[in-house]
């Protein structure tokens, strides 16, 4: 392979690459959205959850211990 087909196989890739990650990128962004619209999880409660961590501060969400074993 010479210089030149080696860079045109590298502009392929990418943008093969660009465009799926792209495509990836979308399709988070649109399961997050049907999530928060749909219920299931409500994003905004996490939303200050950086300058709310102190030990003090109201618990998010509580968590469910469904293995007992696993606790420590």
């Amino acid at each position: 392979m010479d210089y030149e087909t080696i860079r045109v196989i590298q502009g392929y890739a990418y943008w093969a690459v660009t465009i799926l990650l792209v495509v990836l990128l979308y399709g988070y962004i649109y399961h997050l959205y049907k999530s928060q619209r749909s219920g299931k999880i409500d994003y905004e409660k996490y939303a200050r959850l950086a300058l709310d961590d102190d030990l003090n501060d109201e618990v998010i969400e509580e968590r469910s211990n469904k293995d007992k074993k696993k606790e420590s």
